[in-house]
């Protein structure tokens, strides 16, 4: 398991590797999927990052536009205009870390101004290349998501995730993003149409340690897990829990997910077997 120094904005990191770190999600935002009009606006949101911390999220990834299918896109301005506030807020409550949900190179560059010390991109840096060079100008953290998204996908799961996360990680390496600073995510969901698709994934996600990075796992009340338990998307906690520990068995550093305390709990477990596999605290 890859493991490390995750440098982020702001002369402040992320060790990786030893234990599992959760990343609770705040989606200020009307329409998001399961939780759209819960946060959407500065009070609420701060209430729930609050709530996340205290169950042990370790960095709070703060999003103003939808990525479900469908959604309708916002302009630049009405996303600063959800997110900046909050993030300001959000910076001076203790030594959380915060992460921003955007693909907008100017998004970006405010949301680390205004305190954020993760940029993290859907879009795998090929929406707005630009976004990329903000990372590196700034410090910070880059998670780099894959996406099956407006693109004929490779037939092979992991061939199209090599391939796709390799033209991304040539994008940051040429914007002058340092290794040391990126996380790359499978992008569970996000264009893997069916549940067999996204199960193989998490079957093979240990191949994606050849690239290298520390990875994230986003698997959070997906419709994937929505169609193996039968849930609705506000009650597949307990669903989510179960692919936190599996991708934990098989790789992932970094879990982002809606409901903190059941994946800290589900995680930690996981952890304390691992670690008496190899006979050392990881």
């Amino acid at each position: 398991m890859t493991a490390g120094r995750w440098q982020l904005a702001h002369g402040r990191h992320l060790e990786l590797g030893g234990k599992a770190v959760v990343v609770g999600i705040l989606n200020v935002t009307p329409d998001s999927f399961s939780d759209g009009g819960l946060f959407d606006a500065p009070e609420p949101a701060l209430v729930q990052a609050r709530r996340m911390i205290g169950e042990g999220a370790a960095v709070i990834d703060v999003g103003g536009e939808s990525t479900r299918p469908g959604a309708a896109a916002i302009s630049a301005s009405e996303e600063q205009a959800r997110i900046l506030p909050v993030i300001e807020a959000l910076a001076q409550v203790g030594d959380v870390l915060i992460s921003v949900d955007t693909y907008r190179a100017d998004t970006a560059r405010l949301a680390v101004k205004a305190g954020a010390h993760i940029v993290n991109d859907v879009w795998g840096l090929q929406r707005e290349p630009d976004i990329a060079r903000v990372a590196a100008e700034t410090g910070a953290g880059l998670v780099i998501m894959h996406t099956g998204r407006d693109r004929d996908k490779l037939p092979d799961v992991i061939a199209d995730q090599l391939a796709f996360l390799g033209k991304s990680l040539e994008i940051g390496r040429g914007q002058g993003v340092a290794d040391g600073h990126i996380v790359l995510d499978p992008g569970f969901g996000f264009a893997k149409e069916t549940a067999e698709e996204n199960l193989d994934l998490m079957a093979r996600f240990a191949e994606l340690g050849a690239l290298g990075f520390p990875l994230m796992a986003g698997t959070s009340r997906k419709r994937f897990i929505g169609t193996v338990t039968g849930r609705d998307a506000a009650n597949r906690a307990a669903g989510t829990a179960a692919t936190s520990v599996i991708l934990r068995l098989k790789g992932a550093h970094l879990f982002r997910v809606h409901d903190v305390a059941i994946n800290v709990d589900a995680l930690a477990v996981a952890d304390a077997m691992l670690a008496r596999e190899t006979g050392s605290e990881r």
